[in-house]
């Protein structure tokens, strides 16, 4: 007797938060730009949200222009051509309640950002957004990990 075989389901893939808990990282201590660049990508690569190839794309793109952006923020991204290595959107986050170098700047919080498509735009413009009070920096800084996911999460 023959059965027929039944066919299979495509999985449905769960779509990912924007930040996850276990990609912020607060109390952090100074380290080299590159060093802290690596480790926010890192969180990503570990999260799934990225390739490995990411993170040298995000080294890649802070020799061609800083991605400091005022208020004690940095926002490292790949460069365009690493679009490819991106499988979803979403966020890293590194605090420095004593800053650490950023060239010529001192920051506080790094946001490390893998956005599909456009939407790394839309993730830039909510976080400057979110970022632009000074109070807001001072939050995050001072802040434990639940205190920064609410904020950045819009919880």
């Amino acid at each position: 007797m023959f059965f027929k075989k039944k066919k299979e389901e495509p999985v449905q893939q769960e779509k990912k938060q924007l930040l996850y808990r276990e990609n912020i990282q607060v109390g952090c201590k100074a380290d080299t730009q590159e060093n802290v660049i690596r480790k926010v990508g890192q969180m990503l690569v570990d999260t799934g949200y990225v390739d490995q190839p990411y993170v040298e794309a995000m080294i890649e793109r802070e020799k061609s222009f800083s991605t400091y952006m005022g208020n004690e923020l940095a926002l490292p991204h790949g460069v365009e051509a690493a679009k490819k290595e991106i499988k979803a959107s979403g966020i890293a986050v590194m605090v420095f309640p004593e800053g650490t170098q950023w060239g010529k700047e001192i920051v506080k919080i790094v946001i490390g950002i893998a956005g599909v498509g456009e939407e790394h735009l839309e993730i830039l413009g909510v976080i400057a957004d979110k970022m632009l009070a000074a109070d807001s920096v001072e939050k995050i800084v001072n802040g434990d990990v639940d205190t920064v996911y609410n904020m950045l999460s819009g919880n």
